[in-house]
């Protein structure tokens, strides 16, 4: 590994501080000093003139299980400066395979992949997998509640019973054992929501057991959101357990307004030391697998695929409905298994949990969806660009601070998440006038603006629009602290 130096670089150093014109010297991966007029001889040196560095953001929440070591190498993160993704959220990971009683991953988890991409026997057979294949960023992966609901039960429409719970938590203590960061429920999908409270609590004390965190897809994110919150609430009392609730948000019209309650709920129980967060895209449509309600809801439905009509990917479910001549539940009939973006959100709602002090920031992009939703390619630079920089929702230190120090410090990322001396050099180089999200719902797949360089471990991993080098790691719990 060369040292690199970057003189009078604008530092914003991952806590909500004011940035500052500094030097930033790395060497063998690491972040060794910051301060003026660093000399040294054999360093690489970059003119930092008109350019700002941050620590490499950490995307909370994502589906690049699969993405992260195929297809193109997860360049949808890397382009935006994401540095880290965590996997594994709303129940759904690859492994242990989900496959052990099924011959196909049911609903969700067949919004990762194919069967033929899940034949992990273990959790430690995926984390290997990962590491031979390479990865051009870190991985920090979860195991999913209804990969292991599908591991263990015939059917999902109820919940779990005594002899299920102990092979689910077996399989979720090994899993945690061979270096799982966690545990994630979808308890708002078909195959999760008949779970019981004492089923997620049995699952909940193995996480405690670990030390480890919880993250959720409530129960309900429409009009039942604030019952929901209350439960996941409730569970963290009963638990302890780190707990994280993903993708916050109120969805359909009956819905609007309700985050203010609901934020209220959470400041609250933080108030009273429970270890709650959240995190939250920034875009008022959210996508998922096809669900009737979810269309009922929503003002606009795009199909992003469909197994048995795949032509119409890309197009609205409105006119799907008037081309076959019947209603739209009938389209959605026809199109399973499918999904599809759901246009059912306020902004109003949507910036008041965006601006919490406590909000986290995750993609939950879909990279095997023929046709993404736009959070896949341009999340990060959408808030530094339009939600902090034009819009002026938040500072870019504070709006820096949600991607990185703050994303570490709720998984007990030691080490990384700020720049600092002795953290590691995962680092992205932007322009603020230029940073700004480039994917849309019409081209979804563009290319963010702005994000110059990207290094990991200190090496330069994405540049001029392409990926360099794969130096990406699976980070493992027990080694988060060095």
């Amino acid at each position: 590994m060369k040292k690199i130096l970057f003189q009078q670089i604008k530092v914003y150093d991952g806590t909500e501080q004011h940035p500052s014109i500094s030097d930033v010297l790395i060497d063998a991966g690491r972040i060794v000093e910051i301060g003026q007029k660093i000399s040294i001889a054999d360093a690489q040196v970059i003119n930092g003139a008109q350019k700002a560095i941050a620590p490499g953001f950490i995307d909370v929440h994502t589906h690049d299980d699969l993405a992260i070591y195929a297809r193109d190498k997860n360049l949808a993160k890397i382009s935006q400066g994401v540095t880290t993704v965590v996997t594994g959220n709303c129940g759904i990971s690859p492994a242990p395979s989900p496959l052990k009683i099924r011959n196909q991953p049911q609903p969700p988890i067949d919004l990762l992949g194919s069967a033929e991409e899940m034949m992990f026997s273990d959790f430690d057979a995926y984390i290997q997998t990962v590491r031979d294949q390479k990865c051009a960023i870190n991985l920090i992966a979860l195991v999913g509640h209804t990969t292991l609901r599908a591991r263990h039960m015939d059917s999902f429409d109820r919940p779990a019973n005594d002899q299920e719970i102990i092979a689910m938590c077996e399989d979720l203590d090994l899993a945690l054992h061979q270096g799982a960061w966690g545990f994630s429920t979808g308890l708002a999908y078909a195959a999760g929501k008949f779970s019981s409270t004492k089923e997620l609590r049995a699952l909940l004390n193995v996480v405690k057991k670990h030390d480890r965190i919880w993250t959720t897809h409530m129960r309900d994110e429409r009009t039942g959101v604030v019952a929901s919150v209350a439960e996941t609430i409730d569970l963290c009392r009963q638990t302890g357990v780190r707990t994280l609730i993903s993708h916050h948000k109120c969805c359909g019209t009956a819905a609007v307004g309700l985050s203010k309650t609901t934020l209220a709920l959470i400041d609250d129980a933080r108030e009273q030391g429970l270890p709650l967060c959240f995190d939250v895209y920034p875009y008022t449509a959210s996508s998922t697998v096809l669900i009737p309600q979810y269309v009922r809801d929503s003002r606009k439905v795009d199909i992003t695929w469909s197994q048995s009509h795949p032509e119409m990917a890309g197009k609205d479910l409105q006119d799907i409905a008037r081309e076959w001549g019947i209603d739209e539940m009938s389209a959605l009939e026809k199109l399973q298994p499918g999904g599809a973006i759901y246009h059912q959100m306020d902004d109003a709602d949507l910036e008041r949990i965006m601006a919490h002090p406590d909000a986290l920031i995750g993609s939950d992009g879909l990279p095997n969806d023929v046709r993404p939703h736009p959070r896949l390619w341009g999340a990060f630079p959408r808030v530094l660009g339009h939600y902090a920089r034009d819009c002026g929702l938040m500072s870019l230190p504070a709006a820096v601070s949600k991607m990185t120090s703050k994303s570490a410090e709720t998984f007990g990322l030691s080490h990384r998440g700020k720049i600092e001396v002795g953290h590691h050099a995962d680092l992205v180089v932007f322009d603020e006038q230029k940073v700004l999200d480039q994917a849309d719902y019409a081209d979804p797949t563009k290319m963010s603006s702005g994000i110059e360089q990207v290094y990991v471990a200190g090496e330069l991993a994405f540049a001029d629009t392409q990926i360099t080098g794969l130096f990406g790691e699976v980070l493992m719990p027990s080694s988060s602290q060095t």
